[in-house]
């Protein structure tokens, strides 16, 4: 696992994902200009990640007066991205990563119990990086009520 001041992984190379428009994203690009609130998610449209979704878009305006931009990832594809975002209106971007690299980069593809079954799934987490891509934050294993607001506080202590 990833842990507070060590080097987002990924953040300072030209390493892509696409988003929900299958346009390519770099997080290289919001090197010393934006703060990143990166959060990985199960699955587009279910309970949880629609509460974090929501509750991220209408803390859109607050992020941005930080200098912060927030991106959500998910395995899913560009086009259940985009249905999504349009179905609740999401004022945020979200990252397709099909092949799980950024998943494994952040150490967010684990192993759960489910019912007695073992498989591999996206741990909710979240990762705050400074402007410099650094890590600020890196909580493993959130809960999606209120979350939104939780890393809002610790954006603006930046």
């Amino acid at each position: 696992m990833l842990e507070k001041h060590q080097q987002a992984p990924l953040f300072d190379s030209k390493f892509s994902s696409k988003n929900q428009f299958n346009e390519s994203v770099n997080l290289s690009d919001y090197l010393g200009k934006n703060n990143v609130v990166l959060y990985f998610y199960p699955k587009d449209d279910t309970p949880g990640c629609t509460i974090e979704a929501n509750q991220f878009t209408q803390l859109a305006g607050e992020f941005a007066k930080t200098d912060t931009v927030v991106i959500g990832v998910s395995k899913d594809s560009c086009a259940s991205h985009a249905d999504f975002i349009n179905k609740f209106d999401l004022k945020l971007d979200l990252l397709a990563d099909v092949d799980g690299e950024l998943c494994e980069s952040y150490g967010v593809w684990q192993e759960r119990e489910k019912n007695g079954v073992k498989s591999m799934a996206i741990l909710r987490s979240t990762f705050i990086i400074d402007k410099q891509g650094v890590l600020v934050e890196a909580a493993y294993g959130v809960t999606p009520e209120g979350h939104a607001q939780e890393i809002l506080e610790k954006v603006k202590s930046l």
